[in-house]
């Protein structure tokens, strides 16, 4: 596929300061073309370095800021207080550009009673939930819930900026001038979306301690010879393969392995029979006969590994940039952007008081990742129409996930098997300006539903194909889950303790595709808008996490291939998870300057000895001083001990569960959790001085005569006819 990677062309924006979150945002949008203005970069690490394009950039002046402030899009970064005193504040900016669309990140967003309460990646993954289930449940709770690799919670809140701010862009001119404030510790929690819908609705938290299976009847992680392979053969039919790819044992035919809840019951056992076979082979080979036999299964890898990937060369997503005198591979788009249709305007989309008012949006999505986009879309003021099968429809109506995900869109049925139905999903494509879907390689193009034809027919569309490692390439026909690919790519096998097994983990890509995809949509329209014509991105999920762990990337060309390290910092000590006074509480504890580390041996007895060492000499003291903290935290309340921490400047936080963050104040104050039937749910990963658009679920082909009267214009009696057809389920 052709990468034409310019959508932002003309798109001028400004970044100002060194942080990392801002920095990611920037660089989001610098790989689809924009031209990014940089005052006071960050290039004292490879990762900064590396998303400020080497750091090229002025110094941030009253002159230069004036200078440079005629932008569409300026993006800030810090503590309230922090930017008050820089000058950056509404206040100040917004005289030198009334019409910028202004993105302010910092920790805890621009109000609330956590505004200005030290943070770093360590502690607002404590405080956003994210660590408390980050690598699965386990069967030891004195093991400390750890923070993922890579410096995620920049990328995650840079994706959210990046989402947001090209969504303001596109307001109409009349309404310019709209604010961003992105709380790095909302964007964070709104990754595990379903569990806390669950928590606002039902009063139900996830679990730590590993209860029954630990959800490995349904994805798990297996020995091999040569390494680790994990498989999900979480359906019956690819269960009954599985056996078959194994050599059909004796066991497998074992009444306590018939169905996938004796299987979950039993678990333990199965897990040590499925071993015994997996160590005596190599996980390539595994997993190349789990997939030949259509069970999704993939080798954990190491990230070097994927350097002469032959998937991603074809694909061609490393880039090549120079740090430290070397030339580096570094990650590329995630996704192959080609131009469908001519460079022409569409017809005028009407205007409305949201960004995307006016716009349709086929969705053929299921599950998290897409139905997460749409959703972005939808609140943005889009009207979502989602296609789904006769029966039961998307399996995230079996849980909370519709609840949350389909808010404010429309459900219609077709049955695709069906000629009719598929001549409704063609007319309904060419009244819509996005098409979005994620069915396995091919399926679209075998209803006759394929990209080539529907942009054709519609030269302004949009086409999103949304699959595990892209539709080009020779894995492209592999099937794929998202908790599959983060072991796949790496991810889940950095994640963790020192010397512990790997595991799979939360399902942590999804949510963040459907920020990274909603962007990109987002950047389409801007460029339509501007006079171009239809498009076709063809998004790689594996290729949108290695976009996020660019820091281990870079190390592992650097110097050495990174390894697990829990919660180890190699710029900062102490930093680490400790635990409090109760079962499996716990408190994340971060020393970034001596003057923090001074403050906190004013409270755990035992370190003021200590109370001179510089970072160096902590870190060579760091097992005696994890002892002493310890000692002292397991005699302190997670809570109390935060707050009197954060109060002395100590960046610090309790390890939160859902519930926590149901009941947290801040949250509350912020108007994060939004009222529905008797309970709350979380609102979006930001707030902007607009409006959004919201509404409740819709049921399984509720809105199906509506759309087609509305968008088709079909009559009563042609409506009846396709029900008779079986057309419309």
């Amino acid at each position: 596929m052709s990468n034409d990677s310019e959508l932002l062309n003309g798109l001028r924006v400004l970044q100002i300061g060194p942080g990392l979150a801002a920095a990611a945002c920037g660089r989001a949008m610098a790989d689809l073309g924009a031209d990014i203005h940089r005052l006071d970069p960050d290039i004292t690490s490879p990762l900064a370095s590396y998303l400020n394009h080497g750091g090229v950039g002025a110094a941030l002046t009253p002159e230069t800021l004036a200078t440079e402030a005629a932008a569409a899009i300026i993006i800030c970064e810090g503590h309230p207080l922090d930017l008050q005193a820089q000058g950056l504040d509404q206040d100040h900016l917004r005289p030198l550009n009334p019409t910028a669309v202004l993105v302010y990140i910092s920790p805890f967003g621009q109000t609330g009673p956590w505004a200005n309460r030290p943070a770093t990646d360590l502690t607002l993954f404590a405080a956003s939930g994210i660590s408390h289930m980050l690598t699965g449940q386990v069967t030891d709770l004195s093991e400390p819930p750890t923070r993922p690799v890579g410096e995620q919670s920049a990328f995650i809140a840079g994706l959210a900026a990046a989402c947001a701010a090209m969504h303001a862009s596109l307001l109409d001119k009349n309404q310019s001038g709209a604010i961003i404030d992105i709380s790095i510790h909302e964007a964070l929690a709104t990754l595990a979306i379903t569990e806390l819908t669950r928590a606002g609705l039902n009063g139900k938290s996830w679990s730590r301690e590993r209860i029954g299976d630990g959800n490995g009847a349904t994805v798990c992680i297996l020995p091999a010879s040569d390494g680790y392979v994990a498989i999900s053969p979480r359906e019956e039919k690819q269960w009954a393969v599985w056996l078959t790819v194994m050599g059909s044992p004796e066991w497998g035919a074992e009444a306590r392995f018939k169905t996938k809840p004796d299987r979950a019951k039993n678990w333990d056992d199965l897990h040590a029979l499925i071993s015994d076979w997996s160590r005596g082979h190599t996980k390539q080979w595994i997993a190349d006969a789990a997939q030949e036999a259509h069970v999704p299964s993939f080798p954990l890898r190491e990230l070097t590994e994927h350097f002469d990937s032959p998937q991603l060369e074809q694909r061609r997503f490393y880039r090549k940039v120079t740090l430290d005198g070397k030339v580096l591979q570094a990650p590329g788009l995630a996704y192959g952007l080609s131009r469908t249709g001519a460079a022409t305007k569409p017809a005028p989309i009407d205007a409305g008081p949201l960004p995307l008012s006016g716009v349709r949006v086929l969705d053929f999505s299921w599950v998290i990742a897409g139905p997460t986009t749409t959703r972005h879309l939808a609140a943005m003021g889009a009207d979502i129409i989602k296609v789904e099968a006769p029966g039961r429809g998307d399996p995230g109506r079996a849980s909370e996930l519709h609840t949350v995900l389909g808010q404010g869109k429309r459900a219609i049925v077709l049955n695709l098997k069906n000629s009719e139905a598929v001549d409704i999903a063609r007319q309904l494509a060419g009244e819509c300006d996005i098409l979005i879907e994620n069915f396995g390689t091919g399926v679209m193009e075998r209803f006759g539903l394929g990209a080539k034809e529907l942009c054709a027919a519609n030269p302004n569309l949009l086409y999103i194909s949304a699959s595990g490692l892209g539709r080009t390439g020779p894995e492209a026909k592999a099937v794929a889950y998202g908790t599959l690919l983060q072991c796949y790519a790496g991810f889940a096998g950095l994640n963790g303790q020192p010397d512990a097994a790997p595991r799979v983990g939360f399902a942590w890509l999804d949510p963040m595709c459907g920020l990274k995809i909603a962007f990109a949509a987002a950047a389409w329209l801007w460029s339509r808008k501007a006079g171009g014509g239809g498009a076709r991105i063809d998004y790689s999920m594996i290729e949108a996490l290695l976009w996020t762990l660019a820091e281990p990337i870079l190390a592992a060309q650097l110097s050495v291939a990174p390894k697990p390290e829990g919660n180890a910092s190699v710029r900062y000590a102490p930093h680490g998870v400790y635990p409090a006074m109760g079962e499996d509480q716990w408190i994340a504890i971060a020393i970034e300057t001596d003057e923090q580390w001074r403050s906190l041996c004013e409270f755990a007895p035992g370190l003021a000895a200590m109370s001179e060492l510089d970072e160096a000499g902590r870190r060579d003291a760091g097992d005696d001083i994890d002892n002493i903290l310890s000692d002292w935290t397991q005699t302190q309340s997670d809570s109390d001990a935060s707050n009197r921490l954060t109060v002395a400047g100590i960046p610090a936080s309790p390890v939160a569960n859902s519930l926590d963050l149901v009941a947290c104040e801040h949250l509350r104050v912020r108007n994060f959790w939004e009222d529905h039937d008797g309970g709350v749910m979380p609102g979006l990963p930001w707030h902007t001085s607009f409006e959004r658009q919201s509404g409740p679920a819709p049921g399984l082909g509720a809105d199906t005569d509506a759309v087609l009267r509305e968008v088709l214009s079909l009559s009563d009696t042609e409506i009846e006819k396709l029900h008779g057809l079986g057309a419309l389920g």
